[in-house]
């Protein structure tokens, strides 16, 4: 990651039951699609252990710029993605985008 990189992250919580088979199936359908997308790099799929934080599941991926992130925002996947199962199969999230001091 550089200084023009940026660290997108999304913690969330799913309608489906904690490791149930549907829920193994949005996170398996998130990591193909979105890594589909060519500015998508780094991307990860996390499971929530700390007891300070009470969301089940996680996504992270590094755009290389700017330009990058807005790229995948606008993308045809990333937005048939979030129409047709982020709406609605995620309860709730928090969306946290970093970049290097």
């Amino acid at each position: 990651m550089n200084k023009t990189s940026i660290q997108h992250m999304v913690i969330f919580d799913l309608k489906h039951e904690q490791g149930s088979a549907a829920a193994e199936q949005f996170l398996n359908d998130g990591e193909r699609l979105l890594t589909s997308i060519p500015v998508v790099k780094e991307f990860r799929v996390f499971n929530q252990v700390s007891a300070k934080n009470d969301y089940d599941y996680g996504f992270s991926m590094v755009f290389d710029s700017q330009e990058d992130y807005e790229t995948y925002n606008a993308h045809p996947v990333h937005v048939d993605f979030v129409e047709n199962r982020w709406i609605p199969e995620v309860a709730r999230f928090l969306e946290i985008d970093f970049k290097l001091r």
